[in-house]
C-alpha cells in the first residue's frame, strides 16, 4: 500500500469557514504517516479488504434511505444552503449519546433510534460494519488498532461502546460540513468514514493542514483522527435525479471516558 507522509502546510482556513468545491488528490489506497508513525489510511474500495463490510454498508445505506429509520434534518450546512438548497439532507445517530443538559437530559444514554423496531436491521448492519472496520484497521495499521483498543479497555465502559473501538455512529445523507475539528472525540483515537455515493459529486473530506483531500467515492473508507486537525467536507451535488452521498461514520466520544 502507498505511503503518504503528511507535511504541514500554511493556510488561512479557520473553524467555521465554508468548505467549497475541492477536487481530491488522494485517490488510491494509502497509509498516512506523521513523524514516521501511522495516523490513518484511505481505501478506495472496502470490498478489496472485506466483502462482508461492503455488503453491510449496502444494507445500512438502503435501510437509512428507507422509511424504517428515523432521521433528523441537519443544520450543519447553514452556510451552504444556497449551494444545496434543492438537496434533501438528514442524519441518524445510533450508539451512545452524551449528556445534553441544555435539552433537559443531563445524563448519557443510548440513542432513541435503538427503541424503534423498524430500525433494527439498520442498527445491526451498522454494528457489524463497525466490527468489520476494526478488522481492517487491525490488518492495515495494527499500531492504531492496539492503541485505540487499549484506550477503550482502560477508559470506556463496555455498555457505552459501539463495537470495540467506538462509542457512537452517525450516518449523514447529503450533508457536507464547514471546517471544524472534532474536539469532543477521544484524543489518540481515529474515526471511520465509509461513503456510499450514487450519481453525485463532492462530499470529499479535506484537511488543509496537509493540503490533502480524500476522494469520497462509493465504498471508500477513510480512517483518521478527526480531533487532530481542522477539516471540512466539500459540497455534494447530484448529477442525476435521486443522486446522493451518504457517510457511515464511527467515532469515539470522550464524554464516555470513565463513565459508569
Amino acid at each position: 500500500m502507498k505511503r503518504i507522509d503528511l507535511i504541514q502546510q500554511k493556510h488561512e482556513v479557520k473553524i467555521g469557514d465554508i468548505c467549497g468545491t475541492i477536487e481530491p488528490n488522494i485517490t488510491e489506497d494509502c497509509i498516512f504517516y506523521d513523524n514516521d508513525k501511522p495516523v490513518g489510511f484511505y481505501i478506495k474500495d472496502i470490498s478489496k479488504y472485506s466483502e462482508k463490510a461492503a455488503k453491510l454498508a449496502d444494507i445500512a445505506d438502503k435501510e437509512l434511505r428507507s422509511k424504517n429509520v428515523p432521521k433528523s434534518e441537519m443544520g450543519r450546512t447553514s452556510g451552504q444552503r444556497n449551494i444545496e438548497n434543492a438537496v434533501q439532507q438528514y442524519s441518524t445517530i445510533i450508539g451512545s449519546v452524551p449528556p445534553r443538559p441544555h435539552n433537559r437530559r443531563p445524563y448519557a444514554s443510548k440513542s432513541s433510534v435503538h427503541g424503534v423496531k423498524t430500525a433494527q436491521t439498520f442498527i445491526k448492519a451498522m454494528l457489524l460494519l463497525a466490527y468489520e472496520s476494526e478488522k481492517i484497521i487491525q490488518e492495515l495499521t495494527p499500531e492504531i488498532y492496539e492503541k485505540q483498543k487499549q484506550i477503550f479497555e482502560d477508559k470506556v465502559d463496555k455498555k457505552w461502546r459501539f463495537g470495540n473501538l467506538f462509542t457512537s455512529s452517525i450516518s449523514n445523507y447529503n450533508i457536507s460540513a464547514p471546517f471544524h475539528r472534532d474536539a469532543g472525540n477521544i484524543e489518540g483515537c481515529v474515526n471511520v468514514i465509509i461513503a456510499k455515493k450514487q450519481n453525485a459529486t463532492g462530499g470529499n473530506t479535506t484537511v488543509p493542514d496537509y493540503g490533502a483531500t480524500m476522494d469520497s467515492c462509493d465504498n471508500s473508507m477513510l480512517v483518521y483522527p478527526a480531533w487532530r486537525n481542522v477539516h471540512g467536507v466539500t459540497p455534494i451535488i447530484p448529477t442525476h435525479e435521486g443522486g446522493y452521498r451518504n457517510s457511515l461514520v464511527f467515532y469515539p466520544l470522550k464524554a464516555f471516558v470513565g463513565l459508569k
